[in-house]
């Protein structure tokens, strides 16, 4: 296993990171595909005997229960000064006022119980889930810096927003001395190469560490297109990612299906490979409810595109309107 620093951190992480939201219990929640505690185990022991060290959940997967197992598996399983955790927060975990967002408020009350869950007094990188419109982002980055300050979260990270957005956070923290976010998770994969225009160069500039969540476009890219999975058929936001683009998408995934055929990989390989050749990217996000997913995962790492196999990847590709933020 390759390892990275962490943006301008000093963490040391794999150079894949195990998504978790496909652990959580099914029966809480609106993710019905997840897997149950005894059947994601194996996929964490595993990604452990892989070297993988970087580990992104939130407490909204599965109403919490993915920081529950996650944090259970990994207590037993290994050394915690060994492994790079990561959660987030914004989602709504109760109803009423003050159950979700990015409020003082609301962040306080979220670590704590990430905390608890995840039976650690300490988060590695701690994420909001998004941007929050309703709430002045001062308000959330005081509250994060003060995260920082007590020890609960070593760092602090972004995901998917306008680089505008994530320019002027980085600004203010900058501004007050604050904690500034250390990564970015945003939405990078064949099917959608917007972040190419205005955030890659921005976290390039900055030291940002990339970690971009969907790099296989939720298996889009590892299957024919027509086939579908239990997710595909109830996950109701991955469809509002390729409805609007589906006929340009499908030209993209026949591009990687004639690379993979040439080069003798699966198509998994060699869509994970291309996001891996990005210079800004730090470690994709990579999910798996196959075991042999994760071996996939692990072999794309010794797979070097030419540059002529990136450009037929990328040929067929069209601008598709700015998605993910929500």
């Amino acid at each position: 296993m390759q390892h990275i620093k962490l943006g301008r951190t000093g963490l040391d992480v794999s150079r894949l990171c195990l998504g978790c939201m496909s652990y959580g219990e099914p029966d809480r929640g609106a993710h019905t595909w997840t897997l149950g505690e005894a059947a994601s185990r194996p996929f964490l022991k595993k990604a452990l005997d892989l070297g993988i060290n970087f580990f992104d959940t939130a407490n909204v997967y599965s109403a919490g229960s993915s920081e529950e197992i996650v944090g259970r598996a990994l207590l037993e399983y290994a050394r915690r000064g060994e492994v790079v955790l990561a959660t987030k927060v914004n989602g709504r975990m109760h109803k009423g006022p003050n159950g979700a967002g990015l409020s003082r408020k609301a962040i306080f009350a979220a670590i704590d119980a990430s905390l608890k869950r995840l039976g650690t007094d300490f988060v590695d990188l701690y994420q909001i889930h998004r941007w929050d419109p309703a709430v002045p982002i001062e308000e959330t980055l005081e509250a994060l810096n003060d995260v920082v300050r007590a020890g609960k979260a070593l760092h602090i990270g972004a995901s998917s927003m306008f680089a505008w957005q994530f320019a002027k956070a980085l600004h203010v923290s900058d501004t007050h001395g604050w904690a500034r976010f250390a990564t970015m998770q945003n939405y990078v994969n064949l099917l959608y190469r917007e972040e190419e225009r205005e955030m890659l160069p921005l976290c390039r500039a900055e030291g940002i560490g990339v970690i971009p969540w969907s790099p296989l476009a939720r298996g889009r890219l590892t299957r024919d297109w027509d086939a579908a999975s239990a997710r595909s058929e109830t996950d109701g936001f991955g469809r509002t990612l390729y409805a609007q683009t589906a006929d340009a998408d499908r030209k993209v995934a026949e591009a990687l299906a004639a690379v993979a055929t040439r080069l003798g990989r699966p198509r998994a390989q060699v869509a994970l490979a291309w996001v891996l050749a990005k210079g800004e990217v730090t470690a994709p996000i990579v999910g798996a409810t196959r075991l042999e997913q994760l071996d996939d995962a692990v072999a794309a790492l010794t797979l070097a595109l030419a540059p002529e196999d990136i450009a037929e990847l990328e040929a067929p590709y069209v601008p598709h309107p700015v998605i993910g933020h929500e």
